[in-house]
């Protein structure tokens, strides 16, 4: 198998036949059987956090957008995406939430007068923030 530090390809002996270069295209191979496979890799990607939005969006794309999926892994921005896509997600959800609650009057001083009717409220907000975002970000 070839061996990857730094980015370089290490092996023991370059005098065998197991592995070559070619110029053309500025690759190395390496010999399976009686077939030459190309030594590939994934570029390392930034490691940021992924929310349960970036998770859903990952499902997402692996099941019903393949080529997408493939680009974004295989460029190495899969992670960033994901992340890009939780924070705008949130946000859009943060200011919904936000936006319903004033217009329809669910406020602090509606907590402290009924706490069950302001959480039924609430919940129900939510609830309807989240369709919004998996609609209009996730499952676009």
């Amino acid at each position: 198998m070839c061996e990857y530090i730094n980015g370089a390809i290490i092996q023991e002996d370059f005098n065998t036949e197991e592995y070559i270069f070619d110029k053309s295209n500025g690759l190395w191979y390496e010999l399976q059987g009686d077939y030459y496979i190309p030594c590939l890799t994934v570029p390392v990607q930034d490691e940021k956090p992924i929310g349960i939005w970036g998770q859903r969006y990952l499902r997402y794309i692996k099941t019903e957008r393949k080529a997408l999926y493939i680009e974004l892994l295989t460029g190495g921005r899969l992670n960033t995406y994901l992340a890009d896509i939780n924070e705008q997600a949130t946000e859009q959800m943060l200011l919904l939430t936000k936006q319903m609650a004033e217009r329809e009057g669910v406020t602090e001083q509606l907590k402290a007068q009924d706490q069950m009717l302001w959480v039924q409220r609430m919940n129900n907000i939510r609830d309807r923030a989240i369709e919004i975002v998996n609609h209009e970000l996730i499952y676009a």
